[in-house]
């Protein structure tokens, strides 16, 4: 296994982590990151806070990254 295969796969393991993560932050049908900040209120009349939208695009981000991740290892490790 090369140097190169053996840092994308630690790089792949923490995005995947990461990845976990933001999409637990996410609130299900009530409570979650933004009523946990005090955003409850503001949410239900005006959709979603910032936060959940910022939170929306990192996680969008994160899955983004793991699935080019995904294809670099699978040429990296089967070619």
């Amino acid at each position: 296994m090369t140097t190169m295969v053996l840092a994308l796969g630690i790089v792949y393991v923490l995005e995947g982590l990461l990845t976990v993560v933001l999409v637990l932050l996410h609130s299900g049908r009530g409570g979650g990151l933004s009523d946990m900040f005090g955003g409850g209120l503001g949410a239900a009349a005006a959709g979603s806070t910032q936060m959940e939208r910022n939170l929306d695009r990192l996680t969008i981000v994160a899955g983004l990254i793991f699935a080019f991740l995904t294809v670099i290892l699978t040429f990296q490790i089967g070619g």
